[in-house]
């Protein structure tokens, strides 16, 4: 019994030090924050946003260079700076930055997000930086005939989609039919258009178009539900990080931060007039250079798997023409938009870091693959076998009668069909802008933030898309008289 007692008397004090830290243990493993440790190692804040939203967050010349500048772009060089490293901005399509930072390309999103339940099941949000008023456009000329809600019944009402103004259009304007965009601008010019009769905007959005179109106003109705706290969206396992964000955030409104930062986005907003091409050709030559680059890289890989899957589909093994077939379907039977986010966002959940623009080549010349592996197979069936079994009665075997007899003669098939397959691929690459990746379209829409005028971008697109189709494919005329010629 002495024993037992002496034994109990030494495990207690050991099992009250146990006790009195294993509080501080559990603390600390709480407060592990591998978002919060990855942002100070890389000494780089990434922060995700739609750059066509002013004066949130949009493009204009800063010492004559295209700078992203807004409110929100101030607020995340605070957040930034008080966290003592870098800011880089990644500019997606509103509806993919969700995605975007699940699957961790990007470590917050400061983009007018509005908190609402179904987002915060899937992310955290900081303390409220801003409380705003959603407001309801219509034409001018519309004044007397939208006084009430029942006013709205069948009536296409114009919002941007994943957003609290479509819940709004849904849930209080009863009877409407919402029509849901990715940008703003597409909202403005569907309204200007006599496409839609109503827009619900954000009010310091709504007021930046009414102050630029004089054909725009407010509708005297207002939502019941209808104002929207504004905060920053982290993912779930970060409190560290979300607590440095909350400490920023409540400088900001202590110090009446965000009445500076609004002045500054509306000095950029109302800078000194410049004819619009003087102002804007910068984006355009930007974007047709990105273009010119996906379509060629596009092709270039594309053909290069599409010779190895038109092969395969050629091959005697049945395996082989299985794998091959049930490649070239799906992708054909798949979207190349679903394609672009497969890519993207699943090479993030891999590990794989791959910029915008890698996984926007990558998606191009997957999808271009499937299509060229038909045309080199329809090139090669095109070929009189006659000629096969004229190589093999001189003594060549399958591969050399390939080489050597069937696909020189299969290149004057393939190589017409592969010239417009590039015009195809010209065209689809504007697809990849809802990843952020520079090319026509993602200008054009930045050119509509920054110029608050919906439809002329996208006729200056038109015409840069028809001459740079129209030139290709006059050249790829005479290319092929040429090679009628050498028959």
């Amino acid at each position: 019994m002495k024993k037992g007692k002496k034994a109990l008397m030494l495990f207690l004090p050991v099992f009250a030090l146990i006790m009195s830290l294993l509080p501080a243990q559990i603390a600390t493993a709480e407060t592990i924050d591998p978002h919060y440790e990855n942002i100070l190692q890389k000494e780089e804040l990434v922060v995700g946003l739609s750059a066509d939203y002013a004066p949130y967050e949009f493009h204009a010349e800063v010492n004559g260079k295209d700078t992203i500048v807004g409110f929100d772009i101030s607020i995340a060089q605070k957040i930034a700076d008080d966290l003592g490293v870098d800011l880089r901005i990644e500019e997606l399509g509103f509806d993919a930055l969700l995605g975007a930072l699940k699957t961790g390309k990007i470590d917050m999103i400061i983009s007018g997000m509005a908190v609402t339940e179904e987002r915060l099941k899937e992310v955290n949000f900081s303390d409220t930086y801003m409380v705003v008023k959603q407001r309801l456009l219509i034409r001018a000329e519309d004044a007397d005939n939208y006084q009430s809600l029942s006013d709205f019944e069948g009536v296409p009402v114009g919002v941007q989609k994943q957003t609290t103004q479509e819940a709004l259009a849904f849930d209080e304007l009863t009877g409407s039919v919402p029509t849901s965009l990715q940008k703003i601008p597409d909202v403005i010019m569907n309204l200007k258009n006599k496409k839609v009769d109503a827009a619900i905007l954000e009010g310091p959005v709504a007021e930046a178009y009414v102050d630029h179109n004089e054909d725009l106003i407010f509708s005297d109705l207002e939502f019941e539900d209808g104002e929207k706290e504004t905060a920053v969206a982290l993912p779930k396992d970060a409190p560290m990080l979300l607590e440095k964000v909350n400490a920023s955030i409540k400088v900001i409104n202590d110090e009446g931060l965000l009445d500076q930062y609004k002045e500054e986005a509306n000095q950029y907003m109302f800078q000194e007039e410049q004819g619009f091409f003087a102002k804007y050709y910068k984006f355009y030559v930007n974007g047709a250079g990105y273009t010119i680059f996906l379509a060629l890289i596009g092709v270039l890989f594309g053909t290069i798997l599409g010779a190895f899957l038109g092969l395969m589909r050629l091959a005697r093994s049945k395996v082989t023409r299985l794998l091959a077939t049930i490649y070239i379907e799906y992708i054909r039977g798949t979207p190349l938009l679903v394609q672009i986010f497969i890519v993207y966002f699943g090479t993030g959940i891999l590990g794989l870091e791959l910029s915008r623009l890698a996984a926007g080549c990558i998606a191009l010349a997957l999808n271009s693959g499937a299509y060229v592996a038909e045309i080199i197979r329809a090139g090669i069936m095109a070929v009189n076998k006659g000629q096969l079994e004229a190589a093999r009665s001189l003594g060549m075997n399958s591969r050399q009668a390939m080489r050597f007899i069937i696909f020189p003669q299969a290149i004057k098939n393939i190589l017409p069909a592969l010239g417009n397959e590039f015009v195809t691929v010209i065209k689809e690459s504007s697809v990849v802008s809802v990843i952020g990746v520079s090319e026509l379209i993602f200008q054009a829409g930045n050119v509509q933030g920054a110029s608050f005028k919906p439809f002329l971008p996208y006729v200056i697109v038109s015409l840069i898309y028809f001459v740079l189709t129209f030139t290709l494919s006059r050249l790829l005329g005479v290319a092929e008289r040429r090679m009628s010629t050498n028959d």
